[in-house]
């Protein structure tokens, strides 16, 4: 498309604009297909709608879609919940290519109960709603067979998947199988158990799905009591079994007050790299957790945690049939429900109430990214590579990041380190030790630069392979060096970063660009304890290296220029005598008794040849 082409494009939409209302409803871009590309809801229409035309607009993704809409249609509703559930009824329909995608948890399973004359209770994984209602799904599958453990024990519906018809029964086609004979069924199958009485029971049942205990139970015991009173004792134990079955299930729920009586509670957790979050939803009833389940949705215009929650609140509310007047959030909500308010808790019991949410919200999230990364243990290098190169805005994927050390005492002894992680790992048949040649006394900038140029003048020179991000273990200084050597002198694109300490001695900043700025990280993320991991790891090379050749020097300088004194019985004179101080110390038969006489009286000459020259003289 030329720019006259795109004026007019722009100059028929903003006209759509101009005559759009201010009231709340939904609205739907249009590619050159006319195919909806995004659907949106607003309080405002024309003021909502117009926003994305504006010079302003930063978001690179915002800018993509703006620049594929053709044409824009509008549906002006009442209220703003309408907007809410006209928004997510449209998306569920036409799946627009640049909304928000509820990843639902295929992999979790639902309870079923089925449509049949004689309705079944299983778990399914497979969601078909002409053939049956379902309730969940369960993230946590124990509480999904604590469930499915009660209703059975409780009410004993049938667990056989025969087709049974009222016609079947009156013409008495089936058997009672073993399930009634261990009593884990009542035989409706034969007529043992009424139509009606197997009806009520899964009328209960289905309350007990939605998290309706306490008043089921208050129902049990007044038909309880009831039965007692008429002398009809059988039928009042049956129900006081289950009255206490249902009491025991309840009493292992977590009671978080009496005060709230129905609440429905949300959280949202990001996965760390903006891509997906986490919505968890728990429904309170009469005080208790009776429901509790994640969602994950996808962003796709790098939507804000309060956008998600608009429009997660509704669409899991009216999933799960939800009319609590209180919905408790971590945040102010700037839309409104029907018949229902916001509440965002400072303490207290819905304060607790929205911890646990965030919890479960964080568990989802781990369990997501261990199953992810068992099934892909490359996705997890992936992910945190992707993570640097935006965090860094790198022109491509970090796989290789190169670090440096240095190492001295005193100048002494001066030593250099070069390690090499690729795909966030370390390769430690790459990493490289250096002897300091060129720089004396105690200069780390000189000696980072000495070994910065050597490493790269010789990858050079053999046509190796440059890495993609060099991590200085340092603050600005440290870049500063070798920032000079790589890019003034060598001319090289290399990204350099760095890696700053506080005063604890503990690294708490990413710095990168020139001048060096701070990079917003987290300290508890996955991507910083890598990097920090990066920075343990060259530095515990680069002191190993530096121990390993003073210990040999000073060996070195006071046995191995002894001429006649080999390495076997240098190994001797040091297990025997530790130190040197100790040999000189020594007399000739101690001495020949670790490495013979000759050897012996070669060493002892050697450490008293001044002591006998100046008593001669």
């Amino acid at each position: 498309m030329n720019r006259e082409d795109n004026e007019k494009r722009l100059a028929y939409l903003k006209n759509i604009v101009a005559n759009m209302p201010e009231k709340p409803g939904s609205y739907q871009f249009y590619d050159e297909n006319h195919t909806i590309i995004y659907v949106g809801k607003a309080k405002n229409l024309k003021k909502r709608v117009a926003s994305y035309f504006l010079k302003e607009v930063d978001r690179f993704k915002t800018q993509v879609l703006v620049s594929k809409i053709r044409d824009i249609s509008y549906t002006v509703v009442n209220t703003e919940e309408d907007a809410l559930l006209l928004e997510n009824s449209l998306i569920k329909k036409y799946n627009p290519r640049y909304n928000v995608l509820l990843k639902d948890g295929k992999t979790y399973p639902s309870i079923c109960v089925t449509n049949e004359y004689l309705p079944r209770i299983f778990k399914t994984r497979k969601i078909n709603k002409q053939f049956g209602s379902y309730y969940g799904p369960y993230s946590n599958l124990a509480s999904m067979y604590n469930m499915l453990d009660l209703i059975k024990k409780v009410f004993k519906p049938r667990q056989c998947r025969m087709p049974i018809t009222k016609e079947g029964i009156e013409q008495r086609k089936y058997k009672p199988c073993l399930e009634y004979h261990i009593h884990n069924c009542l035989g409706p199958c034969v007529s043992k158990q009424s139509y009606e009485d197997y009806q009520e029971n899964m009328r209960q049942i289905r309350e007990v799905l939605k998290g309706n205990t306490r008043e089921l139970s208050e129902w049990l015991f007044d038909e309880m009591s009831k039965k007692a009173e008429e002398l009809k004792f059988e039928e009042a134990e049956a129900l006081k079994q289950r009255y206490l079955l249902l009491q025991n299930y309840v009493s292992k729920s977590e009671v978080v007050s009496h005060t709230i009586n129905d609440a429905d509670v949300f959280t949202i957790v990001d996965d760390g790299g903006n891509k997906n979050a986490y919505v968890n939803y728990i429904h309170v009833k009469n005080g208790t957790i009776n429901q509790s389940f994640t969602f994950e949705y996808k962003r796709k215009l790098a939507e804000t945690d309060a956008e998600l929650l608009n429009i997660a609140i509704p669409e899991i509310r009216s999933r799960f049939k939800s009319t609590a007047k209180e919905v408790i959030v971590p945040f102010e909500m700037d839309w409104k429900l029907k018949d229902a308010t916001f509440f965002v808790p400072q303490r207290g019991d819905k304060k607790h109430l929205l911890e646990l949410s965030e919890m479960n919200g964080k568990q989802y999230k781990f369990d997501r990214l261990k199953q992810a990364e068992k099934l892909n243990p490359e996705q997890k290098q992936t992910h945190l590579m992707k993570e640097l190169q935006e965090k860094l805005q790198l022109p491509k994927l970090p796989y290789q990041i190169e670090c440096f050390d240095n190492s001295n005492i005193s100048g002494a002894d001066a030593v250099a380190a070069c390690i090499v992680f690729k795909a966030m790992k370390p390769s430690k048949k790459d990493y490289r030790k250096y002897n300091i040649k060129t720089v004396t006394g105690p200069d780390d900038y000189a000696s980072m630069q000495e070994v910065v140029r050597r490493r790269y003048r010789r990858i050079i020179e053999e046509d190796g392979t440059l890495p993609d991000l060099i991590l200085t273990d340092g603050g600005k200084g440290q870049m500063e060096v070798v920032r000079e050597v790589i890019e003034d002198e060598m001319h090289l694109e290399i990204p350099i970063a760095g890696l700053a300490k506080n005063e604890r001695h503990r690294t708490n900043e990413l710095l990168y660009g020139w001048p060096p700025r701070v990079i917003g990280l987290k300290t508890d993320s996955e991507l910083f304890h890598v990097l920090t991991q990066i920075q343990d790891e060259v530095h515990r090379f680069a002191i190993s290296f530096h121990r390993d050749k003073r210990s040999k020097h000073a060996l070195h300088s006071e046995l191995d220029d002894i001429k006649g004194i080999g390495p076997k019985a240098k190994e001797a004179l040091t297990k025997a005598f530790k130190t040197t101080k100790r040999m000189k110390e020594a007399d000739i038969q101690e001495l020949t008794e670790s490495i013979g006489a000759a050897k012996a009286k070669i060493l002892f000459d050697h450490f008293h040849a001044g002591n006998e020259s100046s008593a001669t003289t």
